[in-house]
């Protein structure tokens, strides 16, 4: 566990493995230890794993009150990375931390190596009206105490008590209002992608995911059969498998999209896990 100033936020992180970097960007109201669980004993064979807590979660402190909007968690993963003098790095984002990474990808396209947005639609709808159902303090505390005691147990420390009731209400909020990523957005993106949902995620219809898979060029789209929204924990191995083989796959492109920055820190050789 880490901890380093950047954008103004004294954000906290973790950090394990060696090798080129990937930051991984978890979901709303969770953490990257948790969603990524699966993926980090094996990857961290491979690469350097960065996992931050996004603002209002875990240990980087925010208080949801003055406001939470996903654009600013752009601004805090730009000076996040700038912080730890990684001018290049794999990227990769489940749910709210997709969005993150893809907006990212968008306006610094020549920092990606390579891309991977799991769980995640630009559109409006269902990903609103499913967030207003499940983003309510009250309903979560009386109908899914277990669900609030893991809230508690994530955020509480790092947040105060009550973080996370007023940081939930704020994040659908913002889904509700916040701009929505365009085509021409999507095919800014050059980094190799792969887009990744499962086949009965209440939050992206499947062909919301092929539609952004469609519109950045190149990308590749992995569907994860008899799952729901969160594909890195319901189907571990399948889809380890898949990003294996996704990483195999890009290696050498990888390479040449991190040697074409001036100013790149030397990293060890691209390795890919298997």
């Amino acid at each position: 566990m880490a901890t380093i100033h950047a954008n103004d936020l004294d954000i906290g992180y973790d950090v394990v493995g060696a090798g080129p970097p990937i930051v991984m960007l978890h979901g709303a109201t969770s953490l990257g230890r948790e969603d990524f669980a699966a993926q980090i004993p094996l990857f961290s064979k491979a690469f350097r794993l960065f996992l931050p807590d996004a603002r209002g979660h875990g240990r980087t402190g925010w208080d949801a009150a003055n406001g939470f909007r996903y654009d600013w968690l752009v601004e805090d993963l730009v000076g996040f990375v700038d912080a730890l003098g990684l001018r290049t790095v794999h990227l990769l984002g489940f749910s709210m931390g997709a969005m993150t990474a893809l907006q990212f990808a968008s306006r610094f396209p020549e920092r990606v190596r390579t891309l991977v947005a799991i769980g995640i639609t630009t559109q409006r709808e269902p990903r609103t009206g499913v967030m207003r159902g499940l983003m309510k303090p009250s309903k979560i505390e009386a109908e899914d105490p277990e669900w609030a005691a893991r809230l508690s147990r994530r955020h509480d420390a790092g947040q105060g008590v009550g973080g996370w009731q007023r940081l939930l209400p704020a994040i659908a909020a913002d889904v509700a209002a916040q701009p929505l990523m365009t085509p021409g957005d999507l095919h800014r993106i050059d980094a190799p992608t792969m887009v990744v949902c499962g086949d009965r995620d209440p939050f992206v219809p499947v062909d919301h995911a092929w539609g952004i898979a469609r519109q950045i060029p190149g990308a590749r789209l992995f569907v994860a059969p008899d799952c729901s929204h969160e594909v890195t924990v319901k189907r571990p191995g399948l889809f380890n498998e898949a990003l294996s083989g996704f990483y195999r796959a890009t290696e050498q492109a990888a390479k040449q999209r991190a040697a074409a920055q001036p100013g790149e820190p030397a990293m060890s050789p691209e390795r890919s896990a298997s």
